[in-house]
């Protein structure tokens, strides 16, 4: 993946990522792109009884992309909604053991498709979305 250095589990995902595809009868899905990068990630949730019971992911972007929606996926799958407002951009990088700087951007893209899948499930339930958007600018963002 270039000449920027990824750790060994962001290889991992990028190369062997779980969790690719689509659920079918998801109720819960978010779309979230980075206009700077082009990346498009769309996320797909079943939850049954408050617990994700199953996560899939597709995305069309680089590498990092790929890995951090991967990773979300594996840290949300089985837990409960509220472990799973939990999760942020930085754990969602710490658990791929670092992403560069320039590629920070994909660990937020991926927090912001979970939130977005989210927030459609709690509106598909009729329920209120019980957190706020996050405000994410992907000014002064550049794309490598």
């Amino acid at each position: 993946m270039g000449n920027i250095p990824y750790s060994e589990k962001v290889m991992d995902h990028f190369q062997h990522p779980r969790n690719v595809g689509e659920i079918p009868d998801a109720n819960g899905v978010g779309t979230v792109g980075n206009p700077v990068c082009g990346d498009v990630m769309k996320m797909y949730l079943k939850i049954a009884n408050d617990i994700i019971v199953d996560v899939k992911f597709k995305t069309f972007g680089c590498g990092a992309a790929l890995a951090t929606s991967s990773m979300v996926t594996e840290m949300v799958k089985g837990k409960s909604i509220g472990d799973a407002l939990k999760v942020t951009n930085k754990a969602v990088a710490e658990a791929l053991g670092g992403l560069p700087p320039v590629k920070m951007h994909c660990s937020v893209l991926a927090e912001q498709a979970l939130r977005s899948a989210l927030k459609d499930y709690f509106k598909r339930q009729g329920k209120p979305v019980p957190f706020d958007d996050k405000e994410h600018t992907h000014e002064d963002e550049k794309c490598l």
